[in-house]
């Protein structure tokens, strides 16, 4: 290698070196910037959750409504029947709780109970003498995974908003601090009942 040759890869690798070392600045874990970010991930992870729980309930409803329509293809189906449940069924997203109002564990019983009553009336409706067809099955067995699935669903809920809550105890001052809507932040409710 000839002396210029050895003085311009010297001078590339030091560009390269100069360029590739454009990190961001560490922020300080102790600050009010450190809070703001891990509060938002702690509040992204607690949406993706209740999402995740409430997109599950949506398919059921989906899944029942479908169900009816099945069964009214059945033959000695009592479609005054059939319609009704449809009502209740359709008439239950609007009875659902909310992130808050789950506050008042009543709301969420009263829900629950709901549609399991509304279920097990139309689980009675399944024929029993022979197979049923393979669609309502099919929609039978998404409605009863998906019932299986809420107490997990309600679990992982409550240890993100557990997580969540604990995290605005400890950082109360850095949040004031930050002001605005981070300031205003109130813990959210759990399923778990607290005593």
């Amino acid at each position: 290698m000839t002396r210029f040759a050895s003085l311009y890869f010297l001078v590339g690798l030091c560009f390269l070196v100069i360029s590739c070392n454009r990190t961001p600045k560490p922020i300080d874990p102790a600050s009010a910037q450190a809070v703001k970010v891990q509060l938002d991930i702690l509040q992204d992870s607690v949406a993706a959750r209740w999402s995740e729980m409430m997109d599950s309930d949506n398919a059921k409803l989906h899944d029942t409504r479908q169900l009816l329509r099945e069964l009214t293809t059945q033959p000695g189906t009592n479609r005054q029947q059939l319609a009704q449940l449809q009502y209740a069924n359709d008439r239950l997203a609007a009875r659902r709780y909310t992130q808050l109002t789950m506050a008042e564990s009543e709301k969420i019983d009263a829900y629950d109970a709901a549609q399991d009553s509304l279920l097990r009336v139309v689980y009675a409706l399944l024929p029993t003498a022979q197979e049923p067809a393979a669609p309502v099955k099919a929609l039978t067995d998404q409605i009863q995974t998906a019932d299986a699935d809420l107490i997990s669903f309600r679990v992982r809920y409550d240890q993100a908003v557990t997580r969540f809550n604990n995290y605005l105890q400890v950082h109360a001052a850095e949040l004031e601090q930050l002001g605005g809507k981070y300031a205003k932040l109130q813990p959210l409710p759990l399923f778990t009942i607290q005593k």
